[in-house]
């Protein structure tokens, strides 16, 4: 069996597609899904922060926007280190 998937593997040929885009190129890209992403998630702390004030005292809604809060801000912590590997990714190891 494994003789079997050796010839396989010698025989196999995967042609992969090639990038023709410049990092500056690939850098405004990313930085554009990140900057929606991050505006999603200031979306959703105002509309938690909304829910919060206006929850007049229900446990279970102060719960949840206190959940979407907390995860959001997780999330923006999350994008802003992703921002600032691209960066250094892109243009300091090129």
């Amino acid at each position: 069996m494994h003789g079997l998937l050796m010839h396989f593997a010698q025989n196999l040929t995967v042609n992969l597609p090639v990038v023709d885009a410049k990092p500056s190129e690939i850098k405004q890209v990313i930085n554009l899904l990140l900057s929606i992403a991050g505006a999603v998630a200031l979306l959703v702390i105002t509309m938690a922060g909304f829910r919060f004030v206006t929850s007049r005292g229900d446990t279970q809604q102060v719960a949840q926007a206190r959940n979407a809060i907390i995860y959001s801000s997780i999330g923006l912590v999350v994008l802003v280190s992703a921002f600032v590997i691209v960066n250094f990714v892109v243009f300091k190891l090129r």
